[in-house]
């Protein structure tokens, strides 16, 4: 649209018309992730998100690593799921401590205080200020070449989204467990996207792709009665005029 009609609107612009369109049509009140690294990806890179002000920093991705996609193909809809109720309750958080977001709140600061709130806000509290801590490490350790301290950063953050956050489901775990098991601390795993099905996310070294595929295939279905999708993907260049 923005080629078609001579529109002046930059990647984090039209990004945000993209997140309109979902919560506003959709009924989703998604967040800016996947529409910000869809405008502004670059090849073999990551993007580290600061979604108060859409700025943005590209990480560069070690050399000979994958990044494996694996569909659990259970099925959900975020509209239909608990994903709004999450944000509803990351809001409540935020009302309690008095800040427009729980970005303004510290780790320090909520464990002051926890015993004050709702156990289930404050598993959703304590999800958000730690996942984000986790975020800049993990930008640091990806640049750095670390797949080792990513693997653990990856591993807690799957633990809190199952844990605190409680968005995912026994296929997922299940996946994420077996994947785990072949790799070991030569990389990361856990879920992502919006949680209550679909995907988990694998940084591996290249050589380890055919083993983690191999048990995967052997293992999910006889585990889960589904068959899985898995994809082999490199970062590439955000969406614009070929």
């Amino acid at each position: 649209m923005q080629q078609l009609y001579h529109l002046p609107l930059d990647g984090a612009q039209i990004a945000l018309n993209g997140q309109e369109a979902e919560n506003q049509f959709v009924g989703c009140n998604c967040g800016i992730m996947d529409q910000l690294i869809s405008a502004l990806g670059k090849k073999d890179h990551a993007l580290l998100i600061d979604c108060r002000s859409l700025g943005t920093k590209a990480v560069s991705m070690p050399k000979g690593v994958a990044v494996v996609i694996i569909n659990s193909n259970f099925k959900r809809t975020l509209v239909g799921s608990e994903y709004n109720t999450r944000r509803e309750q990351c809001e409540t958080g935020a009302r309690f401590f008095q800040q427009p977001a729980l970005r303004d709140v510290t780790i320090e600061e909520f464990n002051a205080v926890a015993h004050e709130l709702d156990p289930i806000v404050a598993k959703r509290v304590r999800h958000i200020l730690t996942e984000n801590a986790r975020t800049v490490e993990a930008a640091s350790a990806l640049e750095q070449g670390d797949l080792k301290r990513m693997g653990e950063l990856m591993a807690e953050s799957h633990a809190s989204m199952r844990d605190d956050f409680e968005i995912t489901v026994p296929q997922i775990d299940t996946l994420v467990e077996i994947v785990k098991a072949v790799i070991g601390d030569k990389g990361g795993v856990r879920m992502t996207g919006g949680g209550f099905g679909g995907c988990i996310v694998a940084l591996i070294p290249e050589e380890l792709v055919p083993a983690v595929q191999q048990a995967v295939a052997e293992q999910y279905e006889a585990k889960t009665g589904i068959k899985e999708t898995f994809y082999v993907c490199k970062p590439s260049q955000g969406a614009g005029q070929c």
